[in-house]
């Protein structure tokens, strides 16, 4: 097979290159899974507390989201394209130095979240929610982000590195057992400790402090291939290697939260049970990533290895395998929280009026949630090629149709809150295609 640059490269199977994508991604699609339960469990324990309380978590959600996904998905991607690139030309003292260059961002990024939330948690949320559902979430914002952002930039950071060095189940490991210790800590905190909702912020803290802790273990006893130093000097090229996809890729999570945030702040005025019906819809919605995050990851190590080796026909193979599976393990979830919304509701809240609005909104969004899974597959890989432009303008779609949209279907067009639940889907059924788009020849080979 004969790239645009005239070399010549062979052509693995489809069967091989699926063999690839299942065995780099089956450790953090465990992971993922076990993200998932625990995130389920989530806004269950913050519902025993009251609707006020649920309508207090759903408030800070959207940047409870937002760090895991800059951590993970977004800086995390850039971590992992820029050591599979290094490592694919056969460079592993710059993937050591890159990934030094990874932890100073992972601090700079840390106070990014814990200065505004955990400080001024009440101005900031009563800005979104109003004054009375900030005053639920105060307490809970301060320990999730003054306690947990660290140890969640930390812990995502050097499982990033041990993905970028191809020790993905490893990278898995050492976060599953955070995910699993979260949910009976929040318990134990929330209900017998008596902190309420603050009791999750504090268990989530604990939790990732551990994994940073195990995390740090293994990446500085060379488990990645190498062994990063802590006195390398500091270059502006290796930030630059990192930042130029991580940092897009934290402006395009932003913008998906923002959406949320925005969305969020257009259903305030309809009362707590309705930002509490909606955060439930949106929490659905965004169990998407880590299910596509498992095979995500495999897709920027697979892709930005073919890329640093100058294959971009394989690495697009690479990248439509893993988008089509991606479409398919989000599916399977998605489309039965569709056909039965009111069920799904009703696992997570009692308040009618709660269960209600979510049954309304997820039999309209989730029918979309499929699109969000391989929208992520080929933002991950998209990551690994290094070509974020389709990436950045499905994001900007997103949030255009969600709010922009919903301003027209549900205020000019008078639909309601249906109209904005609609608006939402369509801006999740764009985020998809256009991403879906980029990963073509036109786009996708060398500069």
């Amino acid at each position: 097979m004969n790239d645009a640059a005239g070399l010549t490269f062979p052509v693995p199977t489809a069967r091989d290159r699926l063999r690839r994508i299942f065995a780099l991604a089956a450790p953090t699609t465990l992971l993922a899974a076990t993200q998932v339960a625990a995130l389920l469990i989530e806004p269950w324990l913050a519902a025993r507390q009251g609707t006020l309380a649920l309508a207090g978590w759903a408030l800070v959600l959207p940047f409870a989201l937002l760090l895991g996904q800059m951590t993970a998905g977004a800086m995390g991607g850039g971590v992992v394209s820029a050591i599979a690139r290094a490592l694919g030309a056969k460079k592993p003292d710059e993937a050591a130095a890159l990934a030094t260059h990874a932890l100073v961002i992972a601090c700079a990024g840390a106070a990014l979240f814990a200065l505004p939330l955990a400080i001024f948690p009440r101005s900031l949320l009563g800005l979104i929610g109003g004054a009375e559902t900030a005053e639920a979430a105060a307490a809970y914002s301060a320990w999730l982000f003054g306690a947990g952002a660290l140890p969640t930039w930390l812990t995502n950071t050097l499982a990033s590195i041990l993905r970028g060095g191809g020790r993905h189940a490893l990278a898995a490991r050492g976060v599953i057992g955070a995910w699993i210790a979260y949910p009976p800590l929040a318990w134990l905190l929330m209900e017998p400790g008596g902190m309420g909702l603050a009791g999750a912020g504090l268990a989530f803290a604990v939790a990732m402090t551990g994994a940073a802790l195990i995390m740090a273990a293994a990446v500085m006893s060379g488990s990645a291939g190498f062994t990063p130093s802590l006195r390398t000097p500091l270059r502006r090229a290796l930030f630059h290697r990192i930042l130029a996809v991580g940092l897009v890729a934290c402006v395009m999570a932003t913008i998906a939260n923002l959406a949320t945030i925005l969305v969020t702040a257009r259903i305030a005025h309809h009362g707590a049970a309705a930002v509490a019906g909606y955060g439930i819809s949106a929490r659905m919605e965004f169990l998407m990533i880590p299910l596509a995050f498992g095979v995500g990851s495999a897709l920027t190590a697979l892709v930005g290895r073919a890329v640093g080796g100058g294959d971009w026909p394989e690495a697009r193979r690479i990248a439509w395998t893993g988008g089509v599976l991606a479409l398919g393990v989000t599916g399977a979830i998605a489309i039965p929280v569709a056909i039965f919304p009111a069920a799904t509701a009703a696992a997570f809240t009692t308040d009618p009026a709660v269960r209600a609005i979510a049954s309304e909104a997820l039999s309209i969004i989730a029918w979309a949630m499929p699109c969000l899974g391989i929208g992520m597959a080929f933002y991950f890989a998209a990551m690994g090629a290094g070509r974020m432009t389709f990436p950045v303008a499905a994001g900007l779609s997103r949030i255009g149709l969600a709010v922009g949209g919903g301003w027209v279907l549900a205020d000019l067009l008078d639909f309601g809150l249906p109209g904005q639940f609609t608006a939402v889907a369509l801006g999740i059924t764009a985020y998809g295609a256009i991403c879906a788009a980029g990963v073509r020849p036109g786009v996708w080979g060398p500069r």
